[in-house]
C-alpha cells in the first residue's frame, strides 16, 4: 500500500519566538557574552559562537554577577570561580561555567535570544507595531547598551561616552539601540576593534538612565 502524504515524516516545526520577557533576560546575556574578546589564535577566521562550551570569563565583577543573575532567571544554573593574579596590580578573573548537562538548552536560549532580540533592533521600523513590541524594543536596546557598559571596553572621555567591541554585529546594534532610545551614537572603527560613543551630557545621560536596574526592568 502506498504511503499517503499524511503518513510522511513532519519536519521539526521552527521554534515558537521567546517571549518578551524571557527574550529581555535571554539577548542580554548574550551580548555580555558578545562583549569578550575572540579566543586567541582565532585570527581572521570567525570565531565560534561564544555560548558553545558553556564556559565564559569576566574582568569585571559587575559584568559576571549580571550574567549570574540573568541566567537564574532563565533557570540556567552556573558555577562562578574566582582568580586573583598580578603582583603589582592585582586583578580578578570571574569564570562561569554552565553544567555540561545544561549546555545544550543554554545555547539554544541565547542563540534564539540573540536571533530574535538582533531582528527586532535592526529590523524595524515596524507599521502598525503592537504596544508591547513599542514598550519591548527599547528595553532590548537598552539591555545591550547595559551589557556593553558593563562587559565592554570602556572609553570614556570629558566630551563622550563609549565602549571598545571586537563584534561588528554587537556594534551595529548598539547604534540602532542609541537611536531607538532618542540618543545618535556614532561608530569609529580602530584597531581590532569598533568604538560606539555617544556625546557627553544629555545623550550619555539617557543612556546611562535607560541601562539602570531598578524595580521597572521587570515590568511587564
Amino acid at each position: 500500500m502506498e504511503p499517503t502524504l499524511l503518513d510522511r515524516p513532519r519536519l521539526p516545526a521552527t521554534p515558537p519566538p521567546l517571549d518578551w520577557l524571557t527574550l529581555a533576560d535571554a539577548f542580554e546575556a548574550a551580548c555580555l557574552l558578545r562583549c569578550m574578546p575572540p579566543p586567541a589564535g582565532v585570527g581572521h577566521r570567525q570565531p565560534p559562537p561564544p555560548h558553545r562550551n558553556g564556559t565564559v570569563e569576566f574582568n569585571r565583577e559587575e559584568a559576571a554577577q549580571r550574567m549570574r543573575q540573568l541566567l537564574a532567571r532563565l533557570d540556567v544554573p552556573v558555577e562562578h570561580e574566582l582568580a586573583v593574579g598580578g603582583l603589582r596590580r592585582r586583578y580578578e578573573l570571574h569564570r562561569l561555567s554552565v553544567p555540561r548537562e545544561h549546555r545544550p538548552a543554554y545555547a539554544r536560549l541565547l542563540e534564539a535570544g540573540w536571533r530574535q532580540g538582533r531582528r527586532e533592533l535592526l529590523g524595524g521600523p515596524f507599521p502598525g507595531a503592537s504596544m508591547p513590541r513599542r514598550v519591548w524594543r527599547p528595553r532590548l536596546a537598552a539591555a545591550a547598551w547595559r551589557a556593553a557598559l558593563l562587559a565592554g571596553g570602556r572609553h570614556v572621555r570629558r566630551h563622550i561616552l563609549g565602549v571598545r567591541l571586537t563584534d561588528r554585529e554587537l556594534a551595529a546594534v548598539l547604534i540602532r539601540g542609541a537611536a531607538l532610545l532618542d540618543v545618535p551614537a556614532l561608530l569609529r572603527p580602530g584597531t581590532g576593534c569598533f568604538l560606539v560613543s555617544v556625546a557627553d551630557g544629555p545623550d550619555r545621560q539617557r543612556i546611562l538612565h535607560s541601562t539602570a536596574l531598578g524595580p521597572a526592568n521587570r515590568a511587564s
